[in-house]
Parts: structure tokens; sequence; C-alpha cells
């Protein structure tokens, strides 16, 4: 007990330097940083240090990659998204709501196998929020224009449900790439952790453009003529629903996401247990 109160206690300290560090770097707003300091804390005091880490990975990169040319993005889509590049405390809750509870979860059970199980989940939710965030960032900036995924039209960058080659081998790369630093942080490594991430991420992405292209909601434009997720666009027009639920934007559909990149892990958790994890 004291040991995890602890690396609580350490979690507070760490995440709030980091959010802080965030927020002035324009990629936190204010109830931004609320929600990193609860998922970090949350996450390093329940997990632990290797969980942790591979929060603290997630967010850096999809940090990093929010502020890769900024500009030519904005130029390109940014009438199309409903937020910016500062994450407030909706976006911290769609992306790392679903590992948070996971890692209270891990917290509050003593069994092994169960632990197993729940850091598989953990991993898809945020190999999911990895790999959407990585195809967003950088499936912006294809030189083709996406097609949504439903039909095969092409549409707007940053149209949601559009996909494009780019995007889908950056979702790739940012799935494995949280599986593969997820191994690194655990003290008994598993060498099927990665390629479990790579499938439950891009699993979970497919799901988000699924959502994306049917039921999330999306607006449009009278004055400019263009759709958007926006309730008022940026010319300051108020705009009417032209598909999808009107409860379901964005956030919401990140946190269907992850959580069915989590639901993925689990049932493809037993297809990459060692015969020595059987065993133990």
């Amino acid at each position: 007990m004291w040991k995890k109160s602890k690396r609580t206690g350490l979690g507070l300290l760490l995440s709030g330097i980091i959010a802080l560090l965030a927020y002035r770097r324009r990629s936190l707003s204010r109830s931004g940083v609320v929600g990193a300091m609860i998922t970090g804390t949350t996450t390093t005091g329940m997990g632990g240090w290797n969980w942790g880490m591979t929060l603290l990975f997630f967010f850096v990169s999809s940090s990093l990659l929010s502020h890769f040319r900024e500009r030519e993005k904005e130029r390109t889509a940014a009438d199309k998204f409903s937020k910016g590049s500062r994450r407030d405390l909706g976006q911290v809750a769609a992306n790392g709501g679903v590992a948070t509870l996971l890692a209270l979860g891990n917290g509050l059970t003593a069994s092994p196998a169960r632990r197993q199980l729940l850091l598989a989940a953990y991993t898809g939710a945020l190999a999911t929020a990895n790999a959407d965030t990585w195809a967003t960032e950088l499936g912006v900036l294809s030189p083709r224009l996406p097609r949504l995924i439903t039909t095969g039209k092409r549409v707007a960058p940053g149209t949601s449900g559009g996909v494009t080659l780019v995007g889908t081998v950056a979702a790739a790369g940012g799935a494995f790439a949280l599986g593969l630093v997820s191994w690194l942080f655990q003290s008994e490594r598993s060498k099927q952790l990665p390629l479990l991430a790579l499938l439950s991420g891009l699993g979970g992405c497919l799901c988000d453009s699924l959502l994306g292209a049917t039921v999330q909601a999306m607006y449009f434009c009278p004055a400019c003529g263009q759709e958007t997720e926006r309730r008022v666009h940026s010319c300051g027009t108020p705009t009417t629903l032209r598909r999808g639920l009107p409860w379901l934007n964005n956030d919401g559909v990140n946190f269907l996401a992850t959580l069915c990149g989590a639901l993925l892990a689990m049932c493809l958790k037993p297809f990459f247990t060692s015969r020595r994890d059987v065993v133990e």
C-alpha cells in the first residue's frame, strides 16, 4: 500500500510538471492540464511506472505531431476539425479515459491473469489512440485526397471517415510504436505485445473511421458551402446538421474507438499467450 501511495504521489508530481510544460507549449488547454494530471496520476499509481511510461510516450508523440507542419495543416483542414491542437479535458478523456479506467482496474485486482488481460486491453486502447492521432496528423498532409471508407468517394482532407495510404501507414506505425514502448517497459516482456498492439490499434482505428463516416455528427456551413465538425463555422455562421447523430462528436467517436481497441486486444490476448504464461 505504501509503495502504491508513493508511486501515486510521484505520478502526480511528474504529470503536473509535464502538463504545465505542455500548457506553455500550447499543447494543452487549462482543462486539458487537469485531465492530463488525473490521467497520469491514476495510470502511474494504479498501473505502475511501466503503464505510466507508455502513456507518456503517447502524449509526447501525439503532441509533437500535432505541431508538425502545423500551419500547413491549418490551411488544409482547420475548418474541418471541431477543435485545435490544444487538447482540452474532453479530448484527454476521449483518448485516455478507457486506458485510465483499465489502470484503475489493474490496481484493484490481485489476480495475475486479470492483470495480464487488463494490460493487453490497456495497450490496445492506447495503441488505438496513438494510431488515430498519427493517422490524423500525418494523413492530412497526404498529396492525394482521402477516400471515404464506406463508399470510396473522394473527400476533402480532414473529413471524418476519410482514409489515405499515408494515414494508414502512419496508423500502423503509431500502433506498433506504442506496443514496442509498452514491451520495453514491462518487467516480464512478451515478444507478442508489439504485434498485439499493431492489430488492436489498427482495428480500433478502423472503428474510428467507420464511426466517423456513418454516425459522427457532421455539419454544413450555408455561407461557405463547407462541411465541418463545428456547430458554428470559423466564419461565424451557425451550421446545420448534415449527417450523423447530433450528440456524437469527435471526442465521443475517439472514446468508442479506444474502447473497441481495448476489447479487440482482450479477444486477441489468448492467441498471444505463451506456454510459460499459461503455466504461471
